[in-house]
């Protein structure tokens, strides 16, 4: 009786230090699933934080544009004047590479100036990754429609982002 004591005793050597590594391997997954979660968390937030200053910067330009309008003489000089915010008019959009002449406006050149270098400014953008196209045909859909587009691109991202308001100025 005395040897199958000792022999069960024997068998159980050990045991705790495998639970132990066990348990720390557990652990230890945890934790780096934890991390994990975290390091795509941080990039969400960074990416919503960009994305609501693409907004706020498209936002502040379609509202100086509707200060700085010359409503004067009854509106005639109107289209006039909200053509002259017109900055970078040709391009693509779905590349972000916008051309045809820079606005001379210097509520254009101040706004540009901002989302290029300024305390909100945008990551990877550049003073041509930026449109202001002023519609003032006739017809509903065309009647001093504003479209503002801001365009950047992370550090991670593979291609250009942009983000695009449209707005009437009447």
């Amino acid at each position: 009786m005395k040897r199958l004591s000792v022999q069960r005793r024997h068998a159980q050597q050990g045991m705790v230090i495998i639970e132990s590594l066990t348990a720390l391997l557990i652990f230890a997954l945890g934790i780096l699933g934890l991390m994990a979660v975290m390091t795509v968390s941080v990039v969400a937030q960074s990416d919503g934080r960009i994305r609501g200053d693409a907004a706020a910067l498209t936002n502040r330009m379609a509202q100086e544009i509707w200060l700085n309008a010359d409503r004067s003489n009854n509106g005639i000089n109107f289209e006039a004047s909200l053509q002259a915010f017109q900055h970078n008019p040709d391009g693509d959009l779905t590349s972000c590479a916008f051309s045809g002449g820079a606005s001379a406006n210097p509520a254009v050149t101040n706004w540009v100036a901002a989302v290029t270098a300024g305390a909100s400014s945008l990551p990877g953008t550049a003073a041509n990754r930026h449109q202001i196209l002023v519609s003032t045909g006739a017809g509903v859909d065309n009647f001093n429609r504003v479209t503002v587009t801001v365009c950047w691109q992370g550090p991670n991202d593979v291609a250009a982002r942009r983000h695009t308001l449209v707005t009437l100025i009447n």
